[in-house]
């Protein structure tokens, strides 16, 4: 009996012990569990921040609140000055904005309408030659450009030298690749106080009429994402 009762107590320690250590176990998971659930909350909670908003289609532009052009990095600028051959030139707009005349060395371009750069010009000019006669044409636009990425034949930039729309530049983009997610065509476009919307464009619903006003007109700096 006695060796028995030694063996019963023995028993009952060990179950106590054996007991005790999967209650620690059991703690110990359940707060890695608890652990983890959180760091996804967090993380899910980032992605939540991060994704941009769906906005409706902009209104169409309206033809007379366009604004004047403005001269941009990699513009290319003719001026002319009428009687003055030595004078007129071809001429890019340099990174930092300005461009190389004769008798005038540097002058600031980019930011500045057409009309403006003549008149500054022609004030600058004035003091080397009487009543000049300038004009200002800018032959081609490269500071304005969209990019297209993602499920297009040749992703890349696109310079915008006309009014430009979604479907236009998926064209100019080499169209669609096989396995392009048509339905959920994205165009990310940058706010004036640094933020960015997004409007959606549905190929298959925009081409069946069920969308309209999604083919929106492009603005200089979008991005066209197309899944696949």
């Amino acid at each position: 009996m006695k060796g028995d009762d030694t063996g019963l107590v023995g028993g009952r320690f060990l179950m106590q012990r054996t007991g005790g250590a999967v209650g620690l176990l059991s703690r110990a998971s359940r707060a890695r569990l608890v652990a983890m659930l959180l760091l996804a909350a967090l993380a899910l909670a980032a992605v939540g921040c991060a994704t941009r908003d769906l906005s409706p289609p902009p209104p169409p532009p309206d033809p007379m609140d366009r604004e004047h052009y403005r001269i941009g990095v990699t513009d290319l600028l003719r001026i002319a000055v009428w009687r003055n051959e030595e004078l007129s030139i071809d001429v890019p707009v340099r990174p930092d904005g300005k461009i190389s005349v004769p008798l005038l060395d540097d002058v600031q371009a980019a930011g500045l309408t057409p009309t403006e750069l003549k008149e500054i010009l022609s004030r600058e000019f004035a003091e080397y030659i009487t009543a000049p006669n300038v004009t200002v044409v800018v032959l081609s636009m490269g500071s304005r450009s969209i990019s297209v990425i993602g499920g297009v034949n040749r992703p890349g930039q696109i310079p915008i030298q006309r009014n430009l729309r979604v479907l236009e530049a998926i064209a100019a983009a080499g169209g669609f690749s096989t396995f392009a997610q048509k339905d959920d065509v994205r165009v990310v476009r940058r706010t004036d106080d640094g933020g960015e919307v997004e409007f959606r464009f549905d190929y298959g619903a925009y081409i069946k009429g069920n969308a309209p006003g999604t083919n929106i007109e492009l603005v200089s700096g979008d991005t066209i994402i197309v899944p696949d």
